[in-house]
């Protein structure tokens, strides 16, 4: 989810909302990549020709080791960010996976009950769907 698009385009992003004994698995970025240690769900860009919910099932293996089980449609956000550059967040929900979370790429890695997910410094395009997870209105 780092890298810039070219101006004018829209990156197409999907990324997991992982819960599991009622919390949420949040994932804290390390300090040499883009927006450094602010906190994201899990995730990435869609590769072309790739559907949004293959992607995620590669990109949560890449990441976290995992074979997901990619669960309903939960949200989807278009942000701006002050640069311009522009991507458009699908997120799903992911209540079952196969093998043991493994960090393969974070600084860290969380679970966290959704009404203390406000207090974590998220990624700009997260912050009100964080809101809307504390509230209880998504997950």
């Amino acid at each position: 989810m780092s890298t810039l698009n070219p101006p004018g385009t829209v990156r197409h992003v999907v990324a997991a909302l992982i819960v599991r004994d009622g919390k949420v698995l949040i994932c804290q970025r390390t300090k040499s990549q883009p927006m450094a240690l602010k906190w994201e769900f899990p995730g990435g860009k869609i590769e072309p020709g790739e559907q949004p919910v293959d992607a995620l099932r590669r990109e949560l293996m890449e990441e976290l080791g995992i074979d997901a089980d990619i669960g309903r449609h939960a949200a989807e956000i278009h942000h701006i960010y002050r640069r311009g550059n522009s991507v458009l967040l699908q997120f799903f929900v992911v209540e079952q996976f196969r093998n043991e979370l493994e960090n393969k790429i974070f600084k860290q890695i969380k679970w966290e009950s959704p009404s203390e997910l406000p207090r974590y410094d998220f990624l700009e395009a997260d912050k009100g769907l964080v809101q809307d997870i504390a509230a209880g209105k998504i997950i």
